[in-house]
This record gives structure tokens, C-alpha cells and sequence, in this order.
């Protein structure tokens, strides 16, 4: 998440024994003077300077190590195969997309200098800067091509096929070497967000296997890979963004976020990315580490399967949306930090439907929706994992307020390695987050028929015709009126339990600088390293 998420590595490390805002889509203005538009000569969202943002003159050198959960020997450096929060963080450093997402989640250029809209938003021209792969080639239009195509190879089943559904890649063409021409299946007025989708990285036409030296034109080189265990790039001199600060990057893998703070304290290493809050708040202010904050930055839920009993029928999930004690959830599983949610993602985003009632906890009406549905006596079994910091206590709590309308859950604690991939299917009821990005992409990824990380297996063709109408839709304000349209269905029988909105805590070394602290998870400037320095 995305759900960018972290799974699991054996604990026998020998590395390490102990161990928004609302964004504004840049392509949309509600009315037909969107062919107009140009993007041109941007770079990064803001970010140029971002080193100097922790104090004093950026430093050339040293190789800085970060320490991210990871997923064991199946781990891998196809970009279009990321997952994991260490997937993308190694994809960053190698790879670019045409864009990607801003701390307002707004897309912002990367590979691409520019895009315009045709007069009807079906066409798109995306023009491409000049930047190279490691190998001396030059980033073309075919190789744009080539790229979006595997992903969307029917065969394969990456993430970011959901998002490319509207292009019309056997229409689209390459106009010269550094032009792109996207014919689209419908009008589109966010298509730079299709740009920015999560795992829509550029690689070389014909690549097909990237674990051993996998060419990118990202900021870092190859150099190593070790799955479960490390990755060593180095800096990339010729990168179209400017050579990074540091001459080299290593992402290591340790799962237990124990062992992540242990070799953060020990000088192991200098980033240790996902601190729960407990350690955030033990360390804050102390001066031994640095823990930056980036706020609400992940959602937090359950997520009932919605084809399959009890969650079938629609009134027992109203019955657990009210079941929920929202605050006492946010201040026991994640010790305060984050806020409250209202079972709908993108909290503060555009078209985020805040004008729905708070759900609050009833206990009595959901005792009623549940004798209704003849589940009076009900037992449900709950998956979750240490895989993420918050989900065993936020379990438990929700078992304990289950209980009181006279709900028993069992709490099954599953495998770190396999949590994410299980609960797709398995199961009838998770733990589940997600990172930052627009609420039209979390539609596309985990809410339309095909998409292929549905979690809560929200199938409706219809749901699936509004949002490719909303797509449509030059105005954005009836653009905003179909996304909510939709947020309100699910407001009311979805099946995500969206109970809040957490800090995202990662711990620095103290002579680390540029860390960017207003880079929601999946943003651009999120795990990015090519303008952090060390002091």
C-alpha cells in the first residue's frame, strides 16, 4: 500500500541478534480548458532542497543503512511485483515512475516533463525529460510502452494493472523517441494519477529478470541483493535529478521492530523505518535517536469478507461498524497517536465524503441488527499478525468490545511471512492498513471487481460503472459528487472497518539529515533517499 505492507523474516537475523491535506489532481479543472495543461521542466514535489531541512550544508558521502521490515527469500526487485514497504524502498532507489504522488497527493512529474489532455480527456500526450538507465541507454517512449505492458499482461497479477485498466495500450503510441501518445478506453480527468499508481515504475524494453543486475534510472546503481536479508546500491552520478548525497545505500532487512530500534541504538544502522508508538514515545526528545512523525499518515481497519457468512449480509456488518469504540482503540492500540475514523478511506483527501455522521459505538442497535440477522450467538474468528505495530492490541480490544454486544471473537495470530498474502482469501474477518494515496486509487486497487488486492471482496458491477463514470467526469464537482456517491454505499455496507488514522514513526541516528517529514507513506518523498545526507 500501499497496503504497501511489510511481512515477515525468520528471527535468526545474524545481522542483528537483538533486534493531508487534500491533494488537487494536476490535470483537472472542472471544465474543458484541460487540454491546455502542461507540466513542464518540475522536478521533484518541493523537494530540491530537502536536505537542508535537517541544518547546514549538505554532505557528499558515506553510505547510509536502513532497516525495514521485510519478506523472507521470496523477496525481489521486480519493481511491478512491490508489496512491501522494503520493495518499494528498494524500487525507489533504482527505478522512476512517470510521476508520482506529492504530500498532497497530488501527482507530481517524474520521468515525465509534462503531460496534456486532448480536448475530450480519451488522449493524453506525456512527454518524457531527458534521463538515461545505468547502462548509458536513454529512457524512451518504448520503453514506457513496453513497461505498462507487462504490467498489464493478463498473465500476471501486479498491482498496479487496476490502475493502467483505462489505457488503451494496443491504441497508444509512441509519437518520436521522447513522446508518448495514451489513448484511454474512456475520458479520464485524473489520468496523471494513473501515472503515479503504486508499482508503475519504467523499466528497459525486454527486461524481464531483475534479481541479479537489474538496470533502472533511478538514483542508486545495483551492486547487491540478498533476499530477506540486504540490498547495497550506489550512487548514481548521472541521475536526471541530481547525483545523491550519499555514495552508497543499504536496506536491510530486520522484521522485528525490537531489532530494527536495537541496531538503530547500536549503530547498526542510521534509518530504522515503522516504530510503533510505544517506542516512538520512549525515545521522543531524549537525544540519542531522532523520531520524526509523519502524521495519520496510515489507515487502520478490519476488513470483513463481504461474499462469505457472516459478513454476506449486510447487516452484520453495520452491526461491528457500531460495535467499535473508536477512540479507545486509537489510544489503546496505538497509544494516541493517530485519530479516529469514519469507515472510509483518505481522511482529509479531495473527495473524501466528510460530510457523513461520526459512527460512534452502540452497542444496542448492534445487538438489534444482529438478532435481525439471526446471529445472536455469533462466533467469528479474527486474523491478524505482528506484521504491522497496533494489530494484536487492536484485536484485542475489539474482541473485548465484541463481547459486549455479545459477539465472541477468536483472535488467530498468523505467520509475519505469509499475513498479507493469506488474508486476501482466506478467512472472514483481519487486521488491515494501508499507506497514503488518492482515494480514486484505493477505489481501483481494493474495491472494483478485478482489483487485485480486494480484501474485503467487494464485488459489484455496478459500484465498478460508477467509478469508471466518475472518471469520465470533465467537472469536478460532479466528479466529486459520484466519488462520494460511492464512499456513501460504503459508508453503509462496506466492508472495511476503518477505526482510525496512525502516525507513522521512524527513528533516525542523529548525524542523519533530510529525512522528509512531510511525506505521507507511498508519497514521493517517503523512503526516499536520494537527498538525505549524512552530517
Amino acid at each position: 500500500m500501499n497496503d504497501i505492507r511489510p511481512t515477515g523474516l525468520p528471527r535468526t537475523d545474524a545481522r542483528f541478534p537483538g533486534l493531508r491535506r487534500r491533494g488537487f489532481l494536476a490535470a483537472t479543472s472542472g471544465a474543458v480548458g484541460l487540454g491546455a495543461l502542461a507540466l513542464a521542466g518540475c522536478s521533484s514535489s518541493g523537494s530540491t532542497d530537502t536536505a537542508a531541512k535537517g541544518g547546514g550544508k549538505p554532505q557528499r558521502g558515506g553510505r547510509l543503512r536502513a532497516a525495514f521490515a521485510g519478506g523472507g527469500a521470496s523477496e525481489t526487485l521486480d519493481p511491478h511485483a512491490s508489496n512491501l514497504f522494503a520493495d518499494v524502498a528498494r524500487a525507489k532507489a533504482l527505478f522512476d515512475k512517470l510521476a508520482d504522488y506529492g504530500a498532497d497527493l497530488s501527482a507530481q512529474p517524474r520521468l515525465a516533463s509534462g503531460w496534456e489532455a486532448g480536448a475530450g480527456l480519451d488522449r493524453w500526450k506525456v512527454t518524457l525529460r531527458k534521463a538515461t538507465f545505468h547502462d548509458g541507454k536513454p529512457v524512451t517512449a518504448q520503453d514506457v510502452l513496453y513497461s505498462y505492458r507487462r504490467i498489464t499482461d493478463p498473465k500476471r497479477a501486479f498491482r498496479a494493472k487496476a490502475d493502467l485498466e483505462p489505457v488503451d495500450l494496443e491504441a497508444s503510441r509512441a509519437l518520436d523517441e521522447r513522446t508518448v501518445e495514451f489513448v484511454l478506453k474512456r475520458p479520464t480527468a485524473g489520468f496523471p494519477n494513473v501515472l503515479a499508481a503504486f508499482g508503475a515504475y519504467i523499466v528497459p524494453e525486454g527486461a524481464e529478470r531483475f534479481d541479479r543486475k537489474p538496470v533502472g534510472s533511478g538514483p542508486f546503481r545495483f551492486v547487491s541483493f540478498a533476499p530477506g536479508k540486504s540490498a547495497v546500491f550506489r550512487r548514481n552520478t548521472d541521475y536526471w535529478d541530481g547525483a545523491p548525497h550519499l555514495d552508497e545505500l543499504e536496506i536491510v532487512v530486520a522484521n522485528e521492530e525490537s531489532a530494527r530500534v536495537n541496531a538503530l541504538l547500536g549503530g547498526q544502522v542510521e534509518y530504522a523505518h515503522e516504530l510503533n508508538p510505544t517506542t516512538g514515545r520512549a525515545h521522543e526528545g531524549k537525544g540519542q535517536i531522532e523520531i520524526l512523525r509523519l502524521r495519520n499518515s496510515g489507515m487502520q481497519a478490519f476488513a470483513m469478507k463481504t461474499d462469505r457468512k457472516p459478513f454476506d449480509d449486510r447487516r452484520i456488518r453495520e452491526a461491528f461498524f457500531l460495535i467499535a469504540d473508536r477512540e479507545e482503540l486509537v489510544q489503546g492500540a496505538l497509544s494516541g497517536a493517530g485519530e479516529i475514523g469514519n469507515d472510509l478511506f483518505g481522511k482529509g483527501y479531495e473527495y473524501y465524503a466528510d460530510g457523513l455522521p461520526q459512527r460512534e459505538q452502540d452497542l444496542d442497535r448492534a445487538r438489534s441488527l444482529l438478532k435481525k440477522a439471526g446471529a445472536e450467538d455469533l462466533t467469528v474468528t479474527l486474523d491478524t499478525s505482528p506484521v504491522a505495530a497496533g494489530f494484536p492490541e487492536a484485536a484485542s480490544i475489539f474482541r473485548d468490545q465484541a463481547a459486549k454486544a455479545g459477539v465472541t471473537i477468536k483472535v488467530r495470530t498468523g505467520s509475519k511471512d505469509s499475513y498479507w498474502t493469506d488474508i486476501l482469501d482466506s478467512g472472514t474477518l483481519c487486521s488491515y492498513r494501508s499507506g497514503a494515496m488518492p482515494i480514486e486509487t484505493h477505489l481501483s486497487q481494493r474495491l472494483l471487481t478485478a482489483s487485485t488486492t480486494n480484501a474485503t471482496h467487494w464485488r459489484h458491477k455496478d459500484f465498478d460503472a460508477l467509478y469508471r463514470q466518475a472518471q469520465s467526469t470533465k467537472d469536478t464537482g460532479q466528479r466529486t459528487a459520484v466519488y462520494q456517491r460511492m464512499q456513501r454505499r460504503l459508508y453503509a455496507e462496506g466492508g472495511f472497518l476503518i477505526w482510525g488514522f496512525a502516525d507513522w514513526i521512524i527513528g533516525t541516528a542523529r548525524t542523519v539529515r533530510g529525512v522528509e517529514t512531510d511525506a505521507p507513506a507511498n508519497s514521493l518523498d517517503w523512503a526516499r533517499f536520494d537527498k538525505v545526507w549524512l552530517a
